[in-house]
């Protein structure tokens, strides 16, 4: 019996040390929309400070426009830039540059998380935009859309 209990336990604990494979974490889609001034496209309602912006219909700027995320620190504190590729950094300062006074609403699956005004064309290729989330979750969230933004490089490089 004492055996039986013993190698019960021992079966038991060697179970406890066997860990699952790390899951492979959801693609995080980032997609840029602009405000419209007749809301067509619906009504994004951001998730903390519960403004409302009217969007169009389509994405301005899309998941495979993007390059790279990291988090940048300027003067207001921590927030996401979005590097794009250089045809949509092209396209991003013609946008930028024919809606000032407009916002950039990102969506992420589909949940707005940020918006940025339009003061000026964005001529780097970059979007820094803040983000309706506490500063300690933004490095997790630029490493996901990181690696999502890779991964579709990477896939439309092949085809």
């Amino acid at each position: 019996m004492r055996r039986f209990l013993a190698l019960l336990i021992l079966v038991l604990l060697a179970s406890a040390c066997v860990t699952a494979p790390p899951r492979e974490a959801a693609p995080a889609i980032a997609r840029f929309f602009l405000e419209s001034s007749d809301g067509g496209g619906g009504i994004a309602v951001l998730p903390q400070s519960g403004v409302r912006i009217a969007v169009g219909l389509k994405p301005v700027i899309s998941e495979f426009d993007v390059v790279n995320v990291d988090v940048a620190q300027v003067e207001l504190g921590k927030c996401l830039r979005f590097q794009m590729t250089p045809s949509a950094a092209r396209d991003l300062y013609r946008l930028t540059g024919s809606n000032q006074g407009r916002r950039l609403v990102l969506l992420l699956n589909g949940s707005p998380v940020g918006a940025r005004r339009i003061e000026r064309p964005f001529d780097d290729g970059a979007i820094f935009i803040f983000i309706e989330t506490s500063d300690d979750a933004l490095p997790a969230l630029a490493e996901s859309l990181r690696k999502t933004a890779t991964e579709l490089q990477r896939s439309a490089r092949k085809s």
